[in-house]
């Protein structure tokens, strides 16, 4: 529920007609009044996120290095493992979105169980040395992401308002980043400290992702978070069936979105070749590699917030947009023939604006086109469409590079999301109406 300064109005001061209630049911904040402020859920959310992030990402940050320089493999078989890591989850977020949905108020355990599932998998790194068990571990370990990132979001989507929901995606994602950004500077420390520095990063990680589930468990509500339904509803409230998830691809608005995320990731350059591009360019020292995650982690804290809450005033398909045009111009520096102290600087600051830009951005647009009964089967959607096609972006980019080289892949993908960015263009989402929020 909300803190008591997000309630729109008492009897004695009725909301003016101007103002109608938005679909979740809570009416507009009247005018001289502070805005809604975010929900507890999205607060614990945010912690649990956060805590998990440093875990995670201190894997991320020393798994390129690891399997290229540490283990030998080729730019093609790092592009395989990538794929598998960043689109695995694909497989399984429908799956975990269903759940949820039609356990009711199962959100929460739906998510634990999958945060569960990615802890166990860190220390079993330890014991794999070569692909076929690292891409196994890594398989696990998205099962368990792929289940947890819709109910998650679903949480927090059902604890906002639609007027407010960009601003409450904002403040999960800048939580959830500032874990990212304490990832790498932990394992960077870790490998400084320690001789064995790869085995005690992956220890280490394990340890936080128990506390990060303990935290999820003792302090996030476990039942439904929104006040129940009106009774005088116009429309029947769906069945959470797999039938009536996937119809919702039917509605306009959620469909042209979820072609968009598609399209759009499939020209998405993972992460981790974009560090490893930098790196080139600039001949970071590997010791020192693990810090570059840094920036585009510092980039995504600051402009998560009011760049959510500058979607929910101007349109969260002109800030999804405008993102992607942050990500080309990652790509066009990449290229560039500028060699300048800036560049790493450039890059990071581009690249994590376009995380801030678009990673909360659409779950926000997607959730006004999904109705509360479907709200984690409808994300799990768009989620499941993006994170296929960045994997075939990885498997994609990594043969690319190992056959012609990483300009050359770099040129493709550049050339390639300025084609889907112009095509994205005339697929915009219709907008929803006042009540239901920008989109």
């Amino acid at each position: 529920m909300y803190v008591a300064d997000s309630r729109a109005g008492t009897p004695d001061s009725p909301a003016p007609e101007s103002a109608p209630a938005s679909a979740e049911g809570a009416a507009r904040p009247r005018a001289g009044r502070r805005r809604a402020a975010v929900a507890p859920t999205v607060l614990a959310l945010g912690t649990v996120s956060l805590i998990t992030d440093v875990s995670s990402e201190m894997v991320t940050a020393v798994l390129p290095l690891y399997l290229v320089t540490g283990l030998g493999l080729s730019p093609l078989g790092f592009g395989l493992l990538d794929g598998i890591y960043n689109g695995f989850s694909a497989l399984v977020r429908l799956a975990g979105g269903h759940l949820a949905d039609r356990g009711g108020g199962r959100h929460k355990w739906v998510a634990g169980a999958g945060y569960a599932l990615s802890a166990a998998c860190k220390p079993l790194l330890l014991l794999a040395h070569t692909l076929t068990p690292i891409g196994l571990i890594l398989a696990a370990d998205r099962t368990g992401k792929g289940l947890r990132t819709a109910p998650r979001d679903a949480l927090i989507s059902l604890s906002s308002t639609s007027q407010t929901r960009g601003r409450a995606f904002g403040v999960h994602r800048a939580m959830d980043t500032a874990g990212a950004l304490l990832g790498p500077l932990v394992a960077f420390l870790i490998l400084r400290a320690t001789v064995d520095g790869y085995d005690a990063v992956f220890t280490v990680s394990f340890c936080v992702a128990v506390a990060g589930v303990l935290v999820l468990v003792l302090l996030v509500p476990g039942g439904s978070t929104r006040p129940p339904p009106a009774t005088d509803t116009p429309h029947p409230t769906p069945r959470p069936t797999l039938r009536a998830a996937l119809a919702l691809l039917r509605r306009p608005a959620l469909r042209r979105l979820t072609v968009c995320a598609l399209l759009l990731g499939l020209a998405t350059v993972s992460d981790s070749f974009v560090y490893l591009l930098l790196q080139r360019r600039l001949g970071v020292p590997d010791r020192w590699f693990a810090l570059l995650p840094l920036g585009t982690a510092a980039a995504f804290l600051l402009l998560a917030v009011p760049l959510g809450r500058l979607a929910d005033r101007a349109g969260r398909w002109r800030v999804f947009l405008a993102g992607h045009g942050a990500l080309l111009l990652t790509y066009g520096l990449l290229l560039s023939s500028w060699h300048g102290t800036a560049l790493p600087y450039a890059v990071l600051v581009l690249h994590g604006g376009f995380y801030a830009a678009t990673d909360g951005v659409l779950m926000a647009a997607a959730s006004d086109s999904v109705p509360e009964e479907l709200r984690s089967s409808g994300l799990a959607l768009v989620q499941t469409g993006q994170a296929l096609a960045r994997f075939v972006c990885s498997v994609g980019f990594g043969a690319a590079w190992t056959a012609w080289g990483d300009r050359t892949a770099l040129t493709a993908s550049a050339v390639a999301l300025a084609v889907c960015a112009l095509f994205s263009l005339g697929l915009r989402p219709p907008r929803p109406p006042r009540s239901e929020g920008l989109a």
